[in-house]
C-alpha cells in the first residue's frame, strides 16, 4: 500500500479519549471561473468512494469500544460527521487490526476533512494510523512460502 504523507490523518496517534485525528486535510479554496462573480461550489462528485486505511498500531487497553467517523468542515472549526463506522469492541483492537470504516463519500463537499475517534470507556493505551489510500491492503499475511 502506498501512502502519501499529505493524506495522513493519524500517524501513531495515541487515542485514549474521544478526539479528532491529529491532521485535518485542507482540500483548498474553490476558484472563481472566468466571467463569474462567485466561486464554484465544491462537488466531490459521483464515482467510486475513496478508501480510508485505519489500523491499530499499538494494542488498546482499558476501553470498551472505539468508533471512527468521517467529518467535514467549511471553516476548519465547526465539524459535522458525514459517515460513521460501527463501534469496534476492545477485544478486537489489537495491533494490526484494520477498521471497516466509512469511505470518503460525495457528501464530503466541504473544504476540510478529518476523522473523529469516539472512545467508550477509559482507554489507557493504544495508537492509530489512518490515511486516504488508493486501495486498502487486505491480505492476512505477506512474504514467505
Amino acid at each position: 500500500m502506498i501512502i502519501d504523507t499529505s493524506l495522513v490523518f493519524s500517524n501513531l496517534q495515541a487515542v485514549t479519549t474521544s478526539a479528532p485525528s491529529t491532521n485535518a486535510l485542507d482540500l483548498g479554496a474553490t476558484g472563481i471561473p472566468f466571467g463569474a462573480t462567485v466561486p464554484l461550489v465544491r462537488n466531490v462528485g459521483h464515482g467510486e468512494p475513496i478508501d480510508l486505511s485505519v489500523s491499530v498500531a499499538a494494542t488498546f487497553t482499558g476501553l470498551t469500544s472505539l468508533q471512527v467517523s468521517v467529518q467535514t468542515s467549511s471553516d476548519g472549526v465547526t465539524w459535522t460527521s458525514v459517515d460513521t463506522g460501527a463501534p469496534v469492541p476492545a477485544a478486537q483492537l489489537v495491533a494490526g487490526f484494520q477498521f471497516h470504516v466509512p469511505k470518503v463519500i460525495q457528501e464530503a463537499n466541504c473544504r476540510y476533512l478529518q476523522l473523529f475517534y469516539t472512545v467508550v470507556g477509559t482507554a489507557t493505551a493504544g495508537t492509530i494510523n489512518a490515511a486516504i489510500v488508493a486501495n486498502r491492503q487486505s491480505n492476512a499475511s505477506c512474504g514467505g512460502a
